[in-house]
């Protein structure tokens, strides 16, 4: 049976993501500060194994504790295939560099780029023993490759998982293994996070009235589209790893 462990599954891109997996009878790990209802119940009319955990993913003993656990749990059902989605990701702060306090960037760089190197190393590391297969799916932004103004930690923290990614790949081509590594960014959603970018002030975010204008011109992705995109491209087989994936690809 194929399992599904996703960070930041309790809204947005993440809770897209558990919903479809589900219907396609993936059994589904959610973690997240706060449970989803929806997603459990759904599991539940489907009658499919769920599970959800709770993780504060800004705290590095308690993102070990938590996947130790969690690979424990998956690994000991001899699953054949077990998809990551390193989903959960936060954008503040967003302000300029001299202005900057330490403890967002701090948890910045932890939940975007610390916790998916420690949650990848886990399950790779769990999968050598064993005959299951693992796809990592990091969600990253195009923020990664261009500059912008008030996100820098955003930027930076994006960027290094792109790196991560490519370079894990590497690393498992070289083994000749068969677990695969992508990272997938999946445009401009309509989410939490771009509520938090317009709420931003314009001295903190020169591009402000930008995404104002996505929201109030209907141009944000329903994060239900980019959640079927991407899995209809997972269950085809055809991902290259160590590919950065564009929504756009996706939707041709």
């Amino acid at each position: 049976m194929k399992y599904a462990v996703i960070t930041g599954a309790s809204k947005g891109l993440g809770e897209a993501i558990a919903k479809r997996l589900i219907q396609e009878q993936i059994a589904v790990v959610s973690v997240s500060r706060f449970e989803n209802e929806e997603i459990k119940k759904l599991a539940w009319e489907k009658g499919l194994f769920y599970q959800h955990y709770s993780c504060n993913l800004a705290l590095e003993e308690e993102v070990q504790e938590v996947f130790m656990e969690i690979a424990h749990c998956i690994f000991q059902k001899n699953p054949t295939e077990i998809l990551l989605f390193n989903n959960a990701g936060v954008i503040e702060p967003i302000d300029m560099v001299g202005h900057l306090d330490q403890t967002p960037v701090i948890r910045n760089i932890q939940i975007n780029l610390i916790a998916p190197i420690l949650i990848t190393n886990l399950f790779l590391s769990k999968a050598q023993l064993t005959e299951t297969l693992v796809q990592v799916i990091n969600v990253t932004s195009g923020a990664a490759v261009r500059s912008i103004e008030g996100w820098s930690v955003y930027c930076s923290s994006k960027a290094g998982l792109n790196m991560f990614t490519q370079t894990a790949a590497l690393e498992q081509a070289e083994l000749n293994s068969n677990h695969k590594i992508i990272a997938f960014s999946p445009g401009v959603m309509d989410t939490k996070m771009q509520e938090t970018i317009r709420s931003s002030t314009k001295d903190a975010f020169k591009d402000l009235e930008q995404f104002k204008e996505y929201k109030e011109k209907d141009l944000l992705l329903k994060p239900d589209i980019v959640a079927n995109a991407l899995i209809e491209f997972l269950l085809s087989g055809n991902l290259e790893s160590g590919k950065v994936y564009q929504i756009n690809d996706l939707l041709k």
